[in-house]
């Protein structure tokens, strides 16, 4: 079937500006894209007068079982996130995790997001239909993804340097009887994930295997991660280098950096995607550069667990593909990259003050949303812009928005000030599947109340492990503050010194 976008201001070109045309798609991608074209006969005509029409920005980085667990972080580091796991995300059924990934979807779209790529991680493990459940809901909710079991064989708190030594000894004995889940398992797993879902909901669903932390990961599982990259052609994401306290324990434990195991293990390539990426050194930006690897940015996570800034100047500069992300809701509280647009660029001016050369312009910011994440995603000659041959997945936002007016640099005014709340239409794969506001695929309201009603049972039953983190967090926060005392060469807390 046909569809007709007509009249509205369309931003496209580079640099994007807006042009009076109208957008002709047929079936799944754009056909035209000019003044006064016609309507093919039986063509739905969507009139766009009063309305800017973008190219659906791209979430490079989120977890679709975090938005259930929105609100719950306080003032956490990244380590104090991952104490809380259990707490956050265990205690589920299947459908919990449809309806945690259908409210974190649903959040996307009616913010001007149409494509994702999802790390999907359970406790204690997931499972096929865990899995299954979140591709459900991601296809019916019409969004575009790139979903991932995100797991791991190596327990967490393994992974903190010293907190042996720091914990009581009740403690060391619980968590010395953690056990992760088999190494076998989990790549098969990941196999079967990719085997049944891979290039379903005619192409909208994608599947990628995720280390979910590479010091999480035993070397067998890396070596396993790439065989399975290799042998069906899918690409990788991981959590590379967030914080401080990753990087100082890679080289207490290897002797190397995060991206220098990862090289070694093969996992360096084309279909990599490093997320967050901060505490890397040149060299570890140059093996990636070399590599054609890609790094999801998530500045409002970044700054809200305190991980530090990344160093996105230096990885444009190099080569590498930057894709925009948010990360989940349990630690960046919204899906909405609006407001992730906004933190890319002003936080940016942070690592060189008065070096304007050198910051994040809004042109720069909305590429990392748009064609970066594209890129990101795999699917850099598809999404990403409005043009003929492109996937049509195309928004229209009320051009009457109070953050557009008076509007002066389309861009800028998107970058800076506009919120996503003036979304009206979303076009995904050339189906319509936001309207005036509202989403027209499943019932908004049954399932956010459904979804208050699992948070509110999951966080009764889960109250057991929740005070069980309470106990470990001060124990992982002195060992963490411990571990961030030894040397690097970099700082990413500020602006440090040139090159940090």
């Amino acid at each position: 079937m046909a569809l007709l976008i007509r009249g509205g201001q369309v931003l496209a070109g580079t640099p994007a500006a807006l042009t009076r045309a109208d957008v002709l798609i047929e079936g799944d991608r754009i056909a035209a894209v000019g003044p006064g074209l016609a309507a093919p006969a039986g063509a739905q005509v969507i009139d766009a007068a009063g309305h800017l029409v973008l190219p659906g920005m791209g979430n490079a980085h989120t977890h679709a079982a975090s938005h259930l667990a929105r609100g719950r972080a306080g003032n956490w580091t990244l380590e104090d996130l991952l104490t809380h796991s259990a707490a956050n995300y265990g205690f589920r059924t299947p459908e919990d995790e449809y309806l945690s990934a259908a409210i974190g979807a649903i959040e996307m779209l009616k913010t001007g997001c149409t494509a994702a790529y999802d790390l999907y991680m359970a406790v204690p493990a997931i499972t096929d239909e865990a899995f299954e459940a979140v591709v459900r809901a991601y296809t019916d909710v019409g969004i575009r993804v790139v979903l991932a079991p995100a797991v791991a064989d190596v327990v967490f708190y393994q992974t903190v340097p010293g907190l042996t030594d720091h914990l009581p000894a009740d403690l060391r004995r619980t968590v010395a009887d953690m056990q992760p889940a088999p190494t076998k398992g989990l790549l098969g797993l990941t196999e079967r994930a990719i085997r049944r879902w891979h290039g379903g909901a005619g192409g909208r669903v994608r599947v990628g295997v995720a280390p979910t932390i590479p010091n999480q990961a035993t070397d067998e599982f890396l070596d396993g991660c790439t065989a399975l990259a290799r042998e069906y052609g899918v690409g990788v994401h991981t959590h590379l280098a967030e914080s401080r306290v990753q990087t100082v324990e890679s080289h207490r434990r290897w002797g190397k950096s995060i991206v220098a195991r990862l090289a070694d293990h093969g996992l360096l390539g084309p279909g990599f995607v490093g997320a967050h990426s901060i505490w890397l050194t040149d060299d570890d930006l140059r093996l990636l550069a070399d590599a054609g690897a890609a790094v999801a940015h998530n500045p409002g996570s970044n700054l809200r667990l305190g991980c530090g800034i990344a160093p996105v100047r230096e990885m444009l500069d190099r080569g590498v593909a930057v894709g925009l992300g948010t990360d989940g809701s349990v630690c960046a509280d919204n899906q909405n990259l609006f407001e992730a647009l906004r933190i890319a660029s002003v936080i940016s001016t942070v690592r060189f003050p008065h070096e304007t050369a050198r910051w994040l312009d809004a042109d720069t910011v909305w590429g990392l949303a748009t064609a970066g994440t594209a890129r990101v995603l795999g699917q850099a000659d598809d999404l990403g812009a409005i043009a003929p041959r492109r996937k049509a997945d195309v928004v229209l936002l009320r051009a009457d928005s109070l953050f557009l007016r008076p509007l002066a640099d389309p861009v800028k005014a998107l970058v800076y000030a506009e919120t996503g709340a003036a979304v009206d239409t979303v076009v995904v794969d050339g189906r319509v599947v936001v309207e005036r506001g509202r989403v027209t695929t499943v019932d908004e309201a049954r399932i956010h109340a459904r979804a208050q009603e699992a948070a509110d049972r999951q966080r009764g039953q889960s109250a057991q492990a929740w005070a069980l983190a309470e106990r470990l967090a001060p124990y992982v926060a002195a060992a963490c503050r411990s571990a961030v005392t030894a040397p690097l060469p970099i700082d990413r807390f500020a602006a440090g010194r040139p090159g940090a």
